[in-house]
C-alpha cells in the first residue's frame, strides 16, 4: 500500500500522532500534523517532524485550517468534541485512527487485548509468555509503543501483541485481530461517552471483522453473544467456562494448567489476566508447560497494588493505576488486613455508590481527595468514616492517623488523576516518594 501523491493530515502531535505521521511519510504521503497546543515540547517535536519533510501546524491556527486531505488520521487521545476535530468534521473529513492505519500495513497476525481493567498487565503477560515459548512478538498499541511504530519491525516478528482501548477502536474499519481478548467491562470514560452503551459498543468493535478461523477469548461474566470467531471463555467466579479457578489452581475443562503459586501474581483480577493469557496460548497451540514459563517470570509494573513501604507496622500500597471503580473494588477484595483507603480524583461522570457495600466490609476509614471527594463522601459516609484532604500529602497524614500497626493504607483512587496530577504514574510516584520519606 503506497501513498505517493496522497495528502494526509494527522490530528495530534503526541506519541501516536508522531508515529502515524512518520509511517505515512515513509510510505510516500505528503503529511501535515495539526495540534492546537503550543507548548515548548511540541515545538521541539515539530522541528523534528519538519526535518523529515512533515509539515506541522500548532496552536490556534490548527483549529482554523482549510481541510483538503485524502486521508485524516485522528490520534486516540483527542476528544472528538474539541475544536481541532470539529473543524475537520464541519468540512466533511472522514477519520482513520492510528490503530487502523497501522493495520493496513500489517502482514503478521495480531493479538488484540481490550477491557476496562487489566489490559496492560495481560498484554505484557502475553508478550513474555510468547517470547519464552519461542514466538517472536512485541507489545505495542495503547501500552506505550504505538502500533504504527511497531510496524517497522514486523519482519523480525511472528505476531503482534497489541493493547487496544475504546478510543482506538472508535475509528477502525478493517482491523481484524486473529485473537481478540475481552477482559472485562465496567463503568469508565463517561466523561467522553454519552452512556455505558456507547462505551461498550466502542469496545465491542474489536470483534467486528473476525471470522470463523479467528479466536475470541472472553470473560464469560460479560455474556457476549453473536461472535463470529471461535470462542474461548474464562471465569474467576462460580459458573461454567473453559477456564476456571479452584483456589490457586487455574483449570482448563477441569484439568490443572497453571498453579498461581508458581507466579508472582495474586488476586481474582490477576487470575482473570492469567486465564486470558492462557486462552491466547490455546488459540496459538502453545503447550501449557511452555506457556507457564513466561507467566511464571512476569512481575507487575509499578502502581498496581505495589507495596511501597511500611511505617510503624502499617503497610502502604500504591494502586494509582486504579482509574475506575472495578479496579478499586478488585484492589479492596485482594486485601486481607484492615484497610484505610485513600480514594478520589477527577470526576469522570460515574458515582461511587455501587461499591459502598464492599467499602463497608473492607474499609475502616476512607480519606478522600480531588474533584470527587465530596460526592464520594456523600455515597460512603453512611457506611464508613470519611475524611477529606486538600492534597495527597495531607491524605497520607490523615491515613496514618486512622491506621494502627497491622493495618494497610491502600492508595487506590478509583478514578483518573488529571484534576491534580500529570497522570496516574505521577500520582503514584508522589505517593511512593512521600511514604519512603516517612519510612526513613
Amino acid at each position: 500500500m503506497k501513498l505517493n501523491a496522497t495528502k494526509a493530515a494527522v490530528l495530534g502531535l503526541g506519541t501516536s500522532g508522531e508515529a502515524a505521521a512518520k509511517l505515512l511519510r515513509r510510505e510516500g504521503a505528503d503529511v501535515t500534523v495539526f495540534d492546537s497546543a503550543d507548548a515548548s515540547q511540541l515545538k521541539e517535536r515539530a522541528q523534528k517532524m519538519e526535518a523529515l519533510g512533515i509539515k506541522t501546524v500548532l496552536g490556534p491556527e490548527a483549529e482554523r485550517g482549510t481541510v483538503n486531505f485524502d486521508l485524516t488520521v485522528l490520534s486516540p487521545g483527542i476528544d472528538p468534541q474539541v475544536e481541532l476535530v470539529q473543524n475537520f468534521i464541519r468540512q466533511k473529513a472522514e477519520f482513520t485512527g492510528e490503530l487502523e492505519l497501522a493495520f493496513r500495513f500489517c502482514h503478521k497476525p495480531v493479538i488484540a487485548i481490550t477491557g476496562t481493567n487489566g489490559k496492560t498487565t495481560t498484554t505484557q503477560l502475553v508478550e513474555l509468555m510468547l517470547q519464552r515459548a519461542g514466538v517472536r512478538t512485541i507489545a505495542c498499541g495503547n501500552i506505550g509503543m504505538p502500533f504504527c511504530e511497531a510496524i517497522e519491525r514486523q519482519n523480525e516478528l511472528d505476531v503482534f501483541t497489541v493493547e487496544v482501548s475504546s478510543f482506538q477502536l472508535e475509528t477502525i474499519s478493517t482491523f481484524r485481530p486473529h485473537v481478540a481478548v475481552w477482559l472485562n467491562f465496567t463503568p469508565d470514560h463517561l466523561d467522553r461517552y454519552r452512556d455505558l452503551e456507547e462505551y461498550r459498543d466502542a469496545k465491542l468493535r474489536i470483534f467486528d471483522r473476525q471470522q470463523g478461523s479467528d479466536f475470541a477469548v472472553v470473560n464469560v461474566r460479560d455474556q457476549l453473544s453473536g461472535l463470529n470467531a471461535k470462542t474461548i471463555t474464562f471465569n474467576a467466579y462460580p459458573g461454567e467456562a473453559d477456564f476456571s479457578v479452584s483456589g490457586q489452581s487455574l483449570l482448563f475443562h477441569g484439568e490443572l494448567v497453571l498453579d498461581m503459586n508458581t507466579t508472582n501474581l495474586s488476586g481474582v483480577h490477576n487470575a482473570e489476566n492469567l486465564m486470558a493469557a492462557l486462552g491466547v496460548a490455546y488459540a496459538l497451540d502453545i503447550p501449557w508447560e511452555k506457556a507457564a514459563v513466561g507467566l511464571g517470570e512476569y512481575r507487575l509494573l509499578p502502581h498496581r497494588c505495589e507495596r511501597v513501604g511500611e511505617v510503624g507496622g502499617v503497610v502502604f500500597i500504591n494502586d494509582s493505576k486504579a482509574t475506575n471503580l472495578d479496579a478499586l473494588a478488585k484492589a479492596l477484595e485482594s486485601q486481607s488486613r484492615p484497610v484505610v483507603l485513600i480514594a478520589g480524583g477527577k470526576d469522570k461522570g460515574f458515582p461511587f455508590d455501587s461499591i459502598a457495600e464492599l467499602v463497608e466490609r473492607k474499609v475502616k476509614h476512607a480519606v478522600l481527595i480531588g474533584e470527587m471527594a465530596e460526592r464520594i463522601e456523600q455515597s460512603w459516609s453512611p457506611v464508613v468514616g470519611c475524611t477529606r484532604a486538600a492534597n495527597l500529602a495531607d491524605a497520607i497524614d490523615a491515613a496514618r492517623c486512622n491506621a494502627i500497626s497491622g493495618d494497610t493504607v491502600l492508595f487506590s483512587p478509583g478514578t483518573s488523576s488529571f484534576d491534580m496530577f500529570k497522570n496516574y504514574a505521577d500520582r503514584g510516584n508522589q505517593f511512593r516518594q512521600r511514604v519512603q520519606e516517612l519510612a526513613e
